[in-house]
């Protein structure tokens, strides 16, 4: 008998809009006090300076304020779980967007503080059920937003590992959206019973086609952190690396993720 389609998993929308702010503001704070040196420092997607990074970020945040003042789409096209396998075929497009933001906005807390502002005053009233005309499709605002969390934490690693000590907080919410949005989209992407991903605190989710397990240890288990399992997730840690690192733990025959990932670059 197949597995039972499981329900979406339900976000807190007040706790999302929380924490998608929080995140925002670790990252201003931290974004701001950086010296012109470290913002012209490389990281590791592509050519992109810190500044750009960190130009991107409040791209990825102000694409909610400005949706918000779009009209409506009439209906909805994208679910929450179709977003990450809906990310790549805007990647360059997104790349060019961020470059040019960055030239145009030499000022960072200038471009942050209004950031932010739009957003508090666009989240103020706006309801979740709100429809937003995104680059990948029209998607309601609360499963939005939980996909800011994906961008906010991804990037947030993204700056720490270019700027040394730099140690931008995750919010701790925004982390286990991000977490939990990610790896049931791994159980999307490969349906199945027969392999249990753990991700504490944060996740669990039963995957990969095979016999499925029905009480005791599973035969099939995969378990490592946070932030392993994001980079694992968007490509910035290969499987064979986090295996090889002791970043991950795989015990089974069909615990092999490898083929399965990354889940969006």
């Amino acid at each position: 008998m197949p597995p039972a389609k499981k329900r979406p998993r339900a976000y807190d929308p007040a706790r999302i809009r929380t924490a998608v702010l929080a995140q925002f503001g670790n990252v201003r704070d931290a974004v701001l006090a950086l010296s012109p040196d470290q913002l012209a420092a490389p990281t590791r997607l592509g050519d992109w300076t810190v500044r750009d990074l960190a130009a991107h970020l409040t791209m990825a945040v102000e694409t909610v304020s400005r949706n918000l003042r779009r009209p409506e789409p009439p209906k909805a096209e994208l679910a929450l779980l179709d977003w990450p396998f809906a990310t790549a075929v805007r990647a360059a497009d997104i790349a060019e967007d961020t470059k040019e933001l960055a030239r145009a906005n030499p000022d960072l807390d200038v471009l942050y503080a209004g950031t932010e502002q739009r957003l508090r005053e666009a989240l103020a009233s706006a309801p979740g059920a709100r429809l937003l005309a995104t680059r990948t499709g029209a998607i309601s605002l609360a499963d939005y937003l939980v996909t800011r969390t994906v961008e906010l934490v991804v990037h947030t690693d993204d700056l720490n590992v270019a700027v040394p000590g730099l140690d931008i907080p995750h919010d701790r919410q925004a982390l286990a959206a991000a977490t939990r949005l990610l790896a049931d989209a791994l159980a999307a992407k490969a349906p199945g019973g027969s392999t249990e991903v753990r991700i504490p605190p944060y996740a669990v989710v039963q995957c990969v086609e095979g016999p499925r397990h029905t009480r005791g240890t599973p035969p099939n288990v995969v378990e490592t952190d946070p932030l392993t399992w994001i980079r694992l997730a968007t490509g910035r840690l290969t499987w064979k690396d986090a295996l090889d690192e002791a970043k991950v733990r795989a015990s089974g025959e069909r615990a092999d993720l490898g083929g399965l990932l990354p889940l969006l670059s």
